[in-house]
């Protein structure tokens, strides 16, 4: 949607691990692994970016992101 759009970039916070209890890890891995799927199949070169609140959640996401 964002790249049908012509959004330059995007921002996604940690989905589903606030309240409703979603693993941290399993939600960062889903999520890194969604948009570089989405990027290379849109040919998009937008920039994303995940919002971190939570110092666990930066751990992981750089853990992830190497």
């Amino acid at each position: 949607m964002a790249a049908q759009n012509g959004l330059k970039s995007i921002a996604f916070c940690c989905i589903s691990t606030g309240v409703f209890m979603f693993q941290n890890r399993r939600a960062a891995e889903i999520a890194v692994e969604t948009v570089r799927k989405c990027l290379v199949e849109t040919g998009s070169n937008s920039r994303v970016v995940f919002n971190i609140c939570k110092d666990e959640d930066l751990r992981i996401y750089e853990r992830i992101l190497k």
